[in-house]
Parts: C-alpha cells; sequence; structure tokens
C-alpha cells in the first residue's frame, strides 16, 4: 500500500465525524468510528465464506455438540457470523437499521462479540438510532473497502493504528493512558531487540512477547513488526493485559482484523490475583506502565503475595510506596522472564518506561531501594536510557527506559549504562496534548546505534557523543547509609520548672503520697548548678536526708531526675550506658557513604576531624541502590562575570531613559 493509502482508508470512515458533530464530543467521535470499522472488516474477512458458515449453521443444528470448532473452519477463521444480514442490508432498511444491528452482532462469535460490547457498542447503537443517525453512519461504513485482498492484514494495521493515532489525539486529556507515542514505540524496541538481530535470524525462531500494560497494543504490533522484518520466517506470539476495557477492545480487534491470534490479550489488573499469564515465560516484554498511580485497589492481593509466597512469588523483594505502583509491574515482568540454561540458551530482555522516581525515591531499606537493590545484584540492570521531556501526550515531565536482562553479553556483566538521550528531539509543527516534542526517524537510528557502542564510546574520551554516555560497576550505585552518633553531654541545674517537673512525677509522689516536703527541702537549691549528675544527686539527697526524708530510688526515678535536671551543654559530662557513651538523639546524622568505600575509613577522614568524639552504631547500617542520573550528567556552567552583567544593567537603564524621554515629548 502506497504511504496515502492508509490514511485515504482512515480519511473515509473518519468522514463519519461530520455525521456525528453536534450528536456526539469531539472526543467521542472514536467511541463510534473505532468499532465500526472494527465491524467493517471482520464483515470483509467473512465475507467469501459467509454462506458456508450459515449452511454449517443450519446442517448442526439440534445437535448437542461445540459449534465454534466446525464454524471457525468453514469460515477459515478465528472467529464467524452465522446472520446473512450485511452492514449494507441494515443501511438500506432505516426503520429496523437499530434491531437488525444488535442481530448481526449477536450472530457473530463469542470472541467477536466480546470485544464489541467492551467498545460499549449497544450504547453507542441506541444513540445514533435515536439521533436519526444509524442508518447513515452504517451506510458509510457498508461503503469502506476493506477486503483482505485490497487491504492486507499489515496494511489494516497501518488504517487502525491511524485512527487510534486521531483518537488519541482528540482525546489527549487521557491519551498518555491509551496511546505511546509512535517513535517513542519504535525506540524502546530497537533497544530491546536489536542486540538480538543476529539470534532473530536463525530459521524458525519462535518468539513470545508480552506487554503486561497493553493499552491499544502499539508497543506489541511494533516488535511483532521489528521481528519479523529481521526474518520474515519468524512465528511471533503476542501475550498482553490491559485493566481498561475500551483500550483492551482496540487492542483485541486490531490483532483480529489483521489475522492474528487475539486469545492471549487478556483483560484484567495484571498486578493482582488476575494474572493472565501465571506460567508463561516469554523472551520479551516490554511496557509503558502509567506514571505515579496509587495500587490502594490491589493492595490486598499484593500485600497478600509478598507476605505469603516471597521470592517464590512477584513482590518478595519489595513493595513500593502505595501511590506509585510502577515498580510492581517491572517486578511481575521480571518473574516471567525465561531462565538461562547451562549453555547459556534462554533468557529474556525487558524495556519498561519510568518517570524519574524509580531512580532514587525511597532512602536505603525501603521498598523502592530493596527493588532496585534486588535487580542490580543479581546484574539485570543492562542500561537506563533519558528520553527528552514533553514526549508523551498527558505528561510533559522527564522519561527513561530501563532495560534488563537475565543473559547479558560478557562485556556487559557486572556493568550497567546510562544513556543521556535527552536532546534528541526535534519541535513538532502542532501541540498535541502536553506532546511538543517528538524524535526523529535519524534520531532514533543514532540513538540505537549509540546504544549498541556504548561500552566504547564511553571508553574513548575524544569520541564526539563520549559525554552522552557513562558505565559504571553495578557497586557503584550501592550505598550505606551509616548512623553516625555523638554522645550525650550534660550539665545538671535546678530551676523553679525542673523542681516542679521532678516533685510531680509518678515516682516522687509514690514515694512521698500526699506529703509536699521533697518540693520544700530541695526549694533552698533552686538555682544550683553542677558539671556531674554524681555531684547534682549528691547535693539534693543531702538536702532530703539531712531533713529526715528518705531520697527515692529507683530506674523510673533515676530517668525523671535526669529529664528534670539535665540539660544540653558541650562541655558537660558525658551520659554512659553499663560503661559506654549513650548516643544523643539531637545529635545523631546519617551519612550515605559508597558499597566500594570502607565506612570506618569515610568516618575518620569525613567526620572525625570535624567532630572527634563521633562514632558509627554499625548495628543500624543499612544497604540502599539508587541511580542518580542526573548528578551523573550534571555539567556545571560558571556564572556571567559581575562586569558583563553591570555593563549590560546600565545599558538597559540608558535604554529605558531614552524611551522615557521620548514618552515625555
Amino acid at each position: 500500500m502506497k504511504t496515502g493509502k492508509h490514511s485515504e482508508l482512515a480519511n473515509h470512515a473518519w468522514s463519519v465525524a461530520d455525521l456525528l458533530r453536534g450528536d456526539y464530543k469531539q472526543s467521542d467521535y472514536g467511541k463510534v468510528i473505532l468499532p465500526f470499522t472494527v465491524l467493517r472488516r471482520l464483515e470483509c474477512v467473512l465475507e467469501p465464506t459467509r454462506d458456508a458458515v450459515i449452511a454449517k449453521d443450519k446442517s448442526l443444528a439440534g445437535k448437542n455438540i461445540d459449534k465454534h470448532k466446525f464454524l471457525t473452519m468453514a469460515a477459515g477463521a478465528v472467529f464467524y457470523n452465522t446472520s446473512d444480514l450485511t452492514l449494507k442490508k441494515i443501511a438500506a432498511d432505516p426503520t429496523y437499521a437499530s434491531k437488525n444491528l444488535i442481530t448481526y452482532i449477536g450472530a457473530f462469535s463469542e470472541n467477536a462479540r466480546e470485544v464489541l460490547e467492551k467498545y460499549e457498542f449497544a450504547q453507542q447503537i441506541r444513540k445514533l438510532d435515536a439521533a436519526g443517525l444509524l442508518y447513515q453512519v452504517v451506510g458509510k461504513f457498508a461503503d469502506l473497502d476493506l477486503r483482505p485482498q485490497v487491504v492486507s492484514n499489515h496494511q489494516m494495521g497501518y488504517v487502525f493504528e491511524e485512527l487510534i493515532r486521531r483518537f488519541a489525539e482528540q482525546s489527549n486529556e487521557t491519551a498518555g493512558e491509551h496511546f505511546t507515542p509512535r517513535e517513542v514505540i519504535e525506540l524502546m524496541v530497537n533497544l530491546l531487540i536489536a542486540p538480538d538481530a543476529e539470534l532473530l535470524g536463525v530459521p524458525g525462531v519462535v518468539r513470545r512477547i508480552l506487554d503486561p500494560a497493553c493499552g491499544t497494543g502499539g508497543m506489541l504490533s511494533s516488535a511483532e513488526a521489528h521481528i519479523t522484518a529481521l526474518n520474515p520466517q519468524a512465528t511471533v506470539d503476542l501475550y498482553g493485559q490491559e485493566l481498561n476495557p475500551e483500550s483492551w477492545a482496540i487492542c483485541r480487534s486490531d490483532l483480529m482484523i489483521k489475522g492474528e491470534d487475539s486469545e492471549n490479550i487478556v483483560l484484567g489488573n495484571s498486578l493482582d490475583d488476575n494474572d493472565g499469564h501465571p506460567k508463561t515465560k516469554f523472551d520479551y516484554m516490554l511496557a509503558n506502565p502509567p506514571f505515579g498511580v496509587e495500587w490502594k485497589k490491589i493492595k490486598d492481593d499484593v500485600e497478600w503475595e509478598a507476605a505469603n509466597l516471597g521470592e517464590a512469588g512477584r513482590y518478595g523483594a519489595g513493595l513500593p510506596r502505595i501511590n506509585d505502583g510502577s515498580l510492581l509491574f517491572l517486578q511481575h515482568m521480571i518473574s516471567k522472564m525465561k531462565p538461562v540454561n547451562a549453555s547459556g540458551e534462554g533468557g529474556s530482555r525487558i524495556a519498561i518506561v519510568f518517570n524519574g522516581s524509580p531512580l532514587f525515591t525511597g532512602a536505603a531499606g525501603s521498598g523502592e531501594s530493596e527493588i532496585r537493590r534486588w535487580i542490580i545484584e543479581n546484574d539485570w540492570l543492562e542500561a537506563v536510557v533519558a528520553l527528552p521531556d514533553q514526549l508523551f501526550y498527558n505528561t510533559g515531565i522527564s522519561t527513561y527506559f530501563w532495560i534488563l536482562t537475565n543473559r547479558k553479553k560478557p562485556d556487559h556483566l557486572g556493568k550497567v549504562v546510562l544513556l543521556d538521550a535527552r536532546d534528541y528531539w526535534v519541535k513538532m509543527r502542532k501541540s498535541l496534548g502536553d506532546k511538543r516534542k517528538q524524535i526523529s526517524d535519524e534520531q532514533i537510528d543514532e540513538i540505537t546505534r549509540l546504544y549498541g557502542e556504548a561500552l566504547t564510546v564511553a571508553k574513548d574520551p575524544t569520541h564526539p557523543l563520549h559525554g552522552k554516555v557513562k558505565v559504571f560497576n553495578n557497586e557503584d550505585f550501592g550505598y550505606r547509609r551509616i548512623t553516625v552518633e555523638r554522645p550525650l553531654k550534660l550539665r545538671f541545674e535546678l530551676t523553679d520548672e525542673g523542681l516542679d517537673k521532678l516533685a510531680s512525677s509518678a515516682p516522687v509522689r509514690k514515694h512521698y503520697g500526699e506529703s509536699d516536703a521533697f518540693r520544700v527541702l530541695l526549694t533552698p537549691l533552686v538555682g544550683a548548678s553542677w558539671q556531674t549528675k554524681a555531684e547534682a544527686v549528691s547535693a539534693m539527697r543531702d538536702a532530703v536526708v539531712g531533713a529526715g526524708e528518705t531520697w527515692p530510688s529507683g530506674v523510673p526515678f533515676a530517668k525523671v531526675f535526669r529529664e528534670a535536671v539535665g540539660v544540653r551543654d558541650p562541655e558537660g559530662e558525658v551520659q554512659l550506658v553499663k560503661g559506654a557513651p549513650e548516643p544523643d538523639p539531637e545529635l545523631r546524622d546519617y551519612e550515605n557513604v559508597p558499597l566500594t568505600e570502607d565506612v570506618d575509613e569515610y568516618l575518620s577522614r569525613e567526620v572525625l576531624p570535624h567532630v572527634p568524639d563521633a562514632w558509627i552504631d554499625h548495628a543500624k547500617t543499612k544497604v540502599g541502590y539508587e541511580i542518580p542520573f542526573t548528578r551523573h550528567f550534571y555539567v556545571y556552567t560558571p556564572p556571567r562575570p559581575l562586569a558583563e552583567i553591570d555593563s549590560e544593567l546600565k545599558a538597559l537603564e540608558v535604554e529605558i531613559q531614552r524611551l522615557l524621554g521620548e514618552v515625555a515629548k
């Protein structure tokens, strides 16, 4: 098909918008156009075998057998329709258009009918009929020639993709939930599959691909096209799962109208206990899960699996905070990697789109940090690629590709590539929602080449793209979060407030009952100060015991005494617990020390010169992992000289005076 042909067919389908204008919001045009396009394609595919299917259905009437197998064989497709109605017949009888169309749809096999139902097609039929538009819309699509001999499956995919794109543009308030920009998908698939080009050229190769948040299926279709371009004889099996019913229907119908198996596209949430492919392993996985979407609705299922299945389940590494479930998708995908056998065969590759949060959110020991630690210490993270901002329809934030595999090439073992592609973009002629930038075909090719040559480029300071690539060892992203303690130092003084606190405390009231003798005996000491706790206790005890009263004892009283009389003082007495200095919570500090460095050496170099009495509480040390991408690519830009700024200000002042002078004339 010529480049413009699929647009021509899409224009024919989209011309229905002229009929819908006024009765439908612009953003709802796709709710009519997409299912009618699917319906017309299914009808055109079934046209040559319609009579045979009807005859077979009649011959099977009354027999207690599963007719589906026989009817699909008669249809020569994975779906069928047992009615003698067509869109042309329905359009010719406006009075019964609604009734006949519903009857026609009901005669489809369950797999086709289910897709149309998820479009809420019956509701659209009623709405069109009430507006007096139904027979006109049906007539428009009855004239659309989508026969396979005129429009191949591959070409039909382009037509449908064009309609999906237009639908996404019209609904850009939610477009990102349904539609990932084509160039982003192409680049993602390149980075996922390009390293396996030689492997995929093997005759008879079979590959399974999964997208657990497949939306309208663009990533799956693009991955399949990439593999079959490398090897036309390759068998590619597509699997997906999608939560949104309409997006699921679009994805499934896209495969159906291209003549592909759509049964492996499952409706439901991939992350809860409704995993549609629980025991299947995949060669390639890719996803653009929702950014910053909380997983509160599936909290019970996820937490149960994490607690009860541990590493045997999907979430044994840890759970991210409730307001962002993107790392759950990645763990879900990792659980479906094929194992690598002793000969080095098998394994999987994963590509996923994230915002910046999964790179660094969460301190050492948090769920996010533990997930990063699990991934990096298992040597699965191959690369992180930073993309331009303003690339997606419903968000202008910066995004990143994470590329993972459990079969790294030997020269990549123990290493992670960071690739900065933030400057690879061209400005769009017209913004689409928040999308103002796109990556050109030439830039996709350059990024793909740079990815393949990353290790070489990173080693060569003279390479023109050296600054775009950095390679780190896995442990470079790890750190120990140490707790630096300093001793609690106190002097002791008795104030009116301190005496009130002491006299009204539970240990003193228990000891003296209703008597106020304790307060009375210590009142003469208000204002006195002592350097050590022993001196303070001795002075006050002498005042009480010397008057014939007894001095309270026990741990509760000792605690209250120190709280009431002790005052923090850098020159005060170091407080001891079992002979060791007691740490002061107010002086406690935390330091992140790279895994590659000894923490005691770090303390000696960075801390002790400033606070010689500090020490590390090793029992509180935690290991954390983060990927500070932006910091690694930060380039310092010195401020402009003051003389230059001053000169500009003076020039502006002169210009302002000149303009004011002209106004005053």
